[in-house]
């Protein structure tokens, strides 16, 4: 259920910040650059994680401002985010896992400096400004921050568990 208020908002950031930082830390280093058959490592999903809170951070930051916003981003529409996250994994190529994990927390501390420094009301009360939808600043910060963290959390255990299956 996605959050209704500032409160729950920063306890479920935290909480899923947390739980993917602990499934990081305990990630064999063999596995942090091995593709999938996808073609995807898991620095690859650390990376994707902090680059899609930027791009939040950047949605409200152009709505606050009155400038068009760009959704996902400026040349893509939403049915070609496969398209845009790969591109994005080509233009992060050159990331190690260091620098990748650097840029989530880094990325993380910027997205809860804005929800601690918003209100309940600006959170909640209404569309985020230049969205275009009826999704508030809350629930697009929670697609780019807890949910997101969830999903990689996820991905990362299917991983880690076929990785350190018997043969």
């Amino acid at each position: 259920m996605p959050a209704t208020s500032k409160h729950e908002l920063l306890t479920a950031s935290e909480k899923e910040f947390s739980k993917l930082q602990g499934l990081l830390d305990e990630l064999p280093e063999e596995l942090w650059l091995e593709r999938d058959e996808e073609g995807t490592t898991p620095k690859d999903v650390v990376a994707h994680r902090a680059h899609w809170i930027d791009l939040f951070l950047g949605w409200y930051r152009d709505g606050q401002a009155g400038r068009k916003v760009h959704f996902p981003a400026k040349g893509y529409k939403w049915n070609e985010t496969r398209r845009y996250n790969a591109d994005l994994r080509k233009a992060q190529a050159g990331f190690s896992w260091v620098s990748a994990r650097a840029e989530l927390s880094e990325k993380h501390k910027e997205l809860t400096a804005l929800l601690e420094s918003l209100s309940n009301e600006e959170l909640y009360d209404a569309p985020m400004k230049g969205a275009k939808n009826h999704w508030t600043t809350g629930r697009w910060a929670e697609a780019a921050g807890p949910s997101h963290y969830r999903s990689a959390a996820k991905y990362l255990r299917q991983r880690d568990r076929a990785f350190r299956k018997p043969s």
